[in-house]
């Protein structure tokens, strides 16, 4: 399957402008975030499958994914891409670092969808779980990063921070971060403390500023823009903004 990729992927926006870009998606054009999400998860998984096929010199190659999850809808994300992953055939595992009573809407809608479906999540709260967990990281082809999203700002605080650093330390996997990799500022690059390092951050609608400043490039790897439904030029014009430079 071919990747989709955004029409409009030199549009560099703000955290800010992408949330007002989002919500007049959501609430002026009634396109629902649900499907937002479902379109952005199905592009990554696009991408993610273009690295296992590239890895395995197979088109018809089936992979061994891990899936790190969040709370928030950068956890929902991820939860879409292990579905679409599982559906395809591909060795999917799913890690929650939440409990998943407070996942948010669109979030917990997905997380239900995919335990409904068997595919195996694990939720990580002890030092042993994150252990543990690494060491499946480690003989995985791809690991995406679905743990923090553009709405992070500030400082990584644990158990996230441990969980980001033995990421970073895995050899071999291909680390693919949706939309942002999670520790990353998605306004200034800076990152909080550890930050992924991905090979690829697959961001959504457009590219965030923070991932196209110099110092953000060693963990945004190779940035792709990737469609999710919502017209981008259209919505600009309404809200009267411009791209951020």
């Amino acid at each position: 399957m071919q990747t989709t990729i955004n029409t409009y992927e030199q549009l560099v926006l703000t955290r800010d402008q992408c949330r007002a870009m989002d919500g007049y998606a959501i609430k002026q054009l009634g396109i629902d975030g649900a499907v937002l999400m479902e379109n952005a998860g199905r592009n990554c998984t696009n991408v993610i499958e273009g690295y296992i096929r590239r890895r395995h010199n197979s088109r018809d190659a089936r992979g061994k994914v891990a899936v790190i999850c969040g709370r928030g809808n950068n956890g929902g994300d991820g939860f879409v891409v292990a579905r679409h992953l599982a559906l395809r055939g591909h060795d999917v595992t799913l890690d929650l670092l939440a409990d998943p009573k407070t996942l948010t809407h669109d979030a917990g809608l997905n997380h239900a969808i995919a335990d409904r479906m068997g595919v195996p999540i694990r939720r990580l709260s002890t030092r042993r779980d994150y252990s543990n967990a690494a060491r499946r990281w480690k003989i995985c082809d791809v690991v995406v990063d679905a743990i923090l999203g553009t709405g992070f700002a500030g400082t990584v605080r644990e158990p996230l921070a441990e969980i980001i650093q033995r990421i970073n330390d895995l050899e071999g996997p291909t680390i693919v971060s949706a939309d942002i990799p999670s520790g990353l500022d998605a306004d200034t690059g800076e990152p909080g403390g550890p930050a992924v390092r991905a090979d690829c951050t697959v961001t959504f609608l457009a590219a965030k500023v923070g991932c196209t400043r110099r110092q953000a490039k060693p963990y945004v790897g190779k940035l792709i823009v990737a469609d999710i439904g919502a017209p981008a030029s259209f919505i600009l014009k309404k809200l009267g903004m411009t791209r951020c430079l």
